[in-house]
């Protein structure tokens, strides 16, 4: 098979062994697989992938076809459309991944929006909904808004029954992202000033980190929650103490990528009761950026640098 691989600093397609399919698991041949940040982080050697996923083939998420089942895998059938999450390897032609790991596709999205949904949708449910407790009414702000795992969450928010208040710096991107149900978009400085919404946030998504930490506590509500789950801009921040005691509030932090098998297989199966159904009647859908065929991997990584983007780059596998 072709997989995207990191050698000496540099993406470039490979061609590697053909992978087989173990106990629970099926074997997928990949459709669609989606970029993430980890991703890019991994390529400059600063986000080994987990044990157990391959080093050397990126790729946290993917969508594509059954095309074997390992003994005792019985969810899925060969020929079923799946999307899922894995450690690494999602951006190859083939790939084993546990049966648990795996969603059905939902039919109002295409191959190319179901291989940039689960790493992002799981990611975002997980942290507002099953860490912060999301509730009907109360109020949300999400940091970095524009990226894939943003826009998630701004779209369940807004399904959910929050109100959804969105942290934007490109001025560009605004409009759209208010069209995918934000009911304010900002700019992230005029939150740290007097400007933006008056009320205080109840769940506050942290998408790029450091930088807004203090800010994110002032304008936090009385037993408001902080969800840290990007540190893109900064990893390391001075926190008030005695203003998060004061507002009786609470800090959290997660990542997906190495839990295991068991909290994965919860988390994906959380979206696909809780989120599948909003995908199919049209309140949540995954907004690309941009896509490439996997031969041009390099040049997909590069638009991921660059920024500026509205959701997710893609790499689309070539069709049989």
């Amino acid at each position: 098979m072709r997989a995207v691989t990191f050698r000496d600093g540099e993406v470039v397609l490979d061609t590697h062994p053909d992978p087989e399919a173990g106990v629970g698991e099926v074997l997928v041949r990949v459709r669609a697989a989606g970029l993430n940040g980890a991703d890019l982080l991994q390529a400059k050697g600063g986000y080994p992938a987990p044990v157990g996923s391959p080093q050397d083939i990126p790729g946290l998420e993917l969508a594509g076809e059954v095309a074997a089942c390992g003994p005792g895998a019985m969810r899925f059938a060969v020929g079923d459309r799946v999307t899922g999450i894995v450690g690494g390897g999602g951006q190859a032609e083939l790939i084993a991944v546990h049966e648990r790991q795996v969603s059905p596709v939902a039919n109002a999205l295409t191959w190319t929006q179901a291989g940039g949904f689960s790493e992002v949708t799981i990611t975002a449910h997980d942290a507002i909904v099953g860490q912060a407790g999301l509730r009907p009414g109360e109020r949300l702000l999400v940091h970095g808004a524009a990226g894939g795992v943003g826009t998630a969450a701004v779209q369940l928010g807004r399904a959910l029954g929050a109100h959804v208040t969105a942290s934007v710096r490109n001025p560009e991107l605004r409009e759209a992202v208010a069209a995918l149900g934000a009911h304010d978009v900002v700019d992230p400085e005029d939150l740290e000033g007097d400007g933006g919404p008056d009320a205080p946030f109840d769940v506050v998504l942290e998408l790029v980190g450091a930088p807004n930490m203090r800010t994110n506590l002032r304008r936090l509500a009385t037993g408001g929650r902080i969800v840290v789950i990007g540190v893109g801009a900064g990893f390391k921040a001075e926190v008030n103490l005695l203003a998060l005691m004061g507002k009786r509030g609470a800090l959290m932090g997660s990542t997906l990528r190495a839990r295991p098998l068991e909290e994965k297989a919860a988390a994906t199966r959380a979206v696909e009761r809780e989120v599948l159904p909003l995908v199919e009647r049209g309140l949540i859908t995954v907004p690309v950026a941009a896509t490439f065929p996997i031969d041009d991997a390099a040049a997909a990584y590069a638009r991921f640098a660059a920024g500026g983007k509205l959701g997710k780059i893609v790499l689309e596998m070539a069709a049989d």
